[in-house]
């Protein structure tokens, strides 16, 4: 359907800046939110996403940020960044599954406290602190093992073509 306003093909963001339909290794006016750069270890760019480790030991938890400026919602995405955003979260989730041989993989984009489009990917186990709840907010943040982590980010890094 014709958009009646001048110069926007539809609503789907294509005539924003950063919404031109490629997929681009980098967004030069993108820059991580201050909360998510202070939670999170960064481990590396896919084609659309920055991958971080969120700084909490008691889940093997995720974030996939895509370089888009201005970024809310998936709907900010045009399509093809949102297909690539799909793919890329299946990549991780995936990845993630069969490194820590989890019970269940929670994925969600809520965004409630951090505008900034992230979409979190987190290994459950039923024995974990907040099994089957929400993980967010039940225990304080457990600081990583300095090794432990760096061993999950080679082995994350190695499964999902990063290293």
């Amino acid at each position: 359907m014709p958009s009646s306003v001048p110069n926007q093909k539809d609503v789907d963001g294509r005539d924003k800046p950063g919404h031109d339909g490629e997929i681009r290794m980098s967004d030069a006016a993108w820059s991580l939110h201050s909360q998510l750069k202070k939670d999170t270890i960064d481990i590396g760019d896919l084609p659309l996403c920055r991958v971080l480790v969120i700084k909490d030991a008691h889940y093997p938890w995720l974030l996939l940020v895509p370089r888009r400026e201005g970024a809310v919602e998936i709907i900010d995405l045009d399509e093809v960044a949102q297909a690539q955003l799909m793919t890329e979260v299946s990549r991780v989730a995936r990845a993630l599954k069969e490194i820590t041989k989890c019970d269940k993989l929670n994925i969600a984009a809520l965004g409630n406290l951090v505008p900034q489009l992230h979409v979190h990917v987190v290994a459950r186990r039923t024995s974990d602190a907040a099994w089957p709840r929400p993980v967010w907010g039940v225990m304080p943040p457990l600081a990583h093992d300095a090794e432990e982590v760096q061993n999950f980010i080679s082995a994350l890094r190695r499964k999902i073509w990063l290293g």
